[in-house]
């Protein structure tokens, strides 16, 4: 592997700030770009929102980061995944890699995993490269949902895909 997850730290504040920036055009046309949204992440951070940053390997520098959000536990054991990749890492397969060792994690036993039962991934439509990543994940189209989120002051339509533990090739 040539990435590498964990939480983020408060210490992680400037090159998640720098991060950002640097992408704000790439990140800026699917998401918000908060380049100074990470303390308030971080106190947002419980049972419910879990998040992880994608390290490189080699340089340290931040790849990504993956929020495991609306985590409900008990005969649901549900979770949605949202993402943005980082340049100067796009398109450089890193963050696919990532991705699978969040999903490795959503899917293992607690206490070392989060003992999810089922994923969720909600894209925009047109959001090729996102898309994209769900597939390579091995996540099925469920359906769409007009209006759906509101992003970057309009409510958006998603495409949802789903993927449950039987179904991860780590299992």
């Amino acid at each position: 592997m040539r990435v590498h997850i964990r939480p983020p730290e408060p210490a992680d504040a400037p090159a998640n700030r720098e991060a950002v920036l640097r992408s704000a055009e790439h990140v800026g046309a699917w998401n918000p770009v908060e380049p100074e949204g990470l303390p308030e992440l971080l106190r947002r951070q419980g049972p419910g929102l879990r998040t992880f940053l994608v390290l490189d390997e080699e340089s340290g520098g931040i790849v990504g980061k993956c929020n495991v959000a609306n985590i409900v536990m008990g005969r649901f054991r549900n979770a949605s995944l949202g993402y943005d990749s980082y340049v100067p890492f796009v398109g450089t397969g890193r963050m696919s890699e990532g991705m699978r060792l969040v999903v490795d994690r959503c899917f293992a036993p607690e206490p070392g995993g989060l003992g999810l039962h089922r994923l969720e991934i909600n894209v925009q439509p047109e959001n090729e490269r996102s898309v994209a990543m769900a597939k390579r994940l091995g996540f099925r189209h469920e359906g769409f949902s007009p209006r759906m989120l509101y992003l970057n002051d309009a409510w958006r339509d998603h495409e949802r895909f789903a993927l449950t533990a039987e179904e991860w090739p780590g299992a």
